[in-house]
Parts: C-alpha cells; structure tokens; sequence
C-alpha cells in the first residue's frame, strides 16, 4: 500500500495534473483508494482539507473522502517512537509543531507490512531535529519511500 503525503496531491494539482483539466488522473487515484493500493492517512487527509483550493474540495468529495482515506487509528507508541528516533526525544512544542503530522505518515507505514510512503520531499541528511525531511525519517526508521513520480510508475499510472 502507498501513503500519501499531503505535498503529493498539492504538487500534482498546482504543476501536473490539475483537477479541472486532467481529472483522469484524479479518477486513477480514486481506483487505487478503492482498492486499497493508495491511501491517505486520517491525519494527512485533515492536513489538506482545512483548505478552499481544488485538493481540498476533491478530498471532500464523497468519491474521493470514501476511497483515500485509510481506515485505521495511529499506533501512538509508534508515532512516538517515529518522533523520538526519527527526529529528536527532546522536541520543544515550536519544533513539534514545525514537523506537523508527518510522523503519523511514517508511523502508519510502520504499522503494516508492504507499505511505502510517498512524498515530494527532497531528501536532506545534514537536517536535525525538526527540519528533518520525510525521506531521511523514512531511512532512519527502515520505512520505504518513493517521490510521487516513482509511486505513478510502479502502480502504472496511464492516461
């Protein structure tokens, strides 16, 4: 299964595929919500919806809310371990809130076997604590992960 970061469907509508002009695209993801091939996590999901641009409203959408969403609760240990060894055991409640919901992304890959997350964040290894990137937390934590290209060729996105 493939979990995707907010930054993925943001990316894809504002350069690649926007909502009004390429809604084939939107409706393959749909698909692979149904069937269980991409998801997106609760709180990920809630992360784009606060939102008035087209993802937001596409999210909101009965189709597109029924198929993404990933039907789970977080695993809390999990993301405190995520937060812990992935980006500092002594976070400050600014640097916390700096890395937003991205453990829980990386915590719900942990959590089932075969799951990979995807993102359009750019790896950054000198990064510490709080400014650490998905990919690098990703490594950090044995999770794998794809950019959103790898993610459209390995579940053979075509138009």
């Amino acid at each position: 299964m493939y979990l995707l970061d907010a930054n993925t469907l943001i990316r894809a509508n504002a350069q690649y595929y926007p909502i009004a002009r390429i809604p084939q695209f939107w409706d393959w993801l749909i698909l692979q919500g149904r069937a269980g091939v991409a998801k997106i996590p609760n709180e990920i999901a809630d992360e784009i919806t606060v939102g008035r641009d087209a993802v937001s409203t596409w999210l909101k959408e009965k189709d597109a809310r029924d198929a993404m969403r990933l039907d789970e609760s977080a695993d809390v240990l999990l993301v405190r371990r995520v937060v812990s060894e992935g980006y500092a055991p002594n976070l400050n409640d600014a640097e916390f809130a700096k890395i937003g919901r991205d453990p829980f992304l990386i915590a719900y890959a942990m959590a089932g076997d075969g799951r990979t997350v995807v993102t359009n964040e750019n790896r950054a290894p000198a990064k510490q604590r709080h400014n650490r990137k998905v990919p690098d937390v990703c490594e950090t934590m044995g999770v794998r992960w794809l950019t959103a290209f790898g993610f459209y060729e390995e579940a053979d996105f075509r138009i």
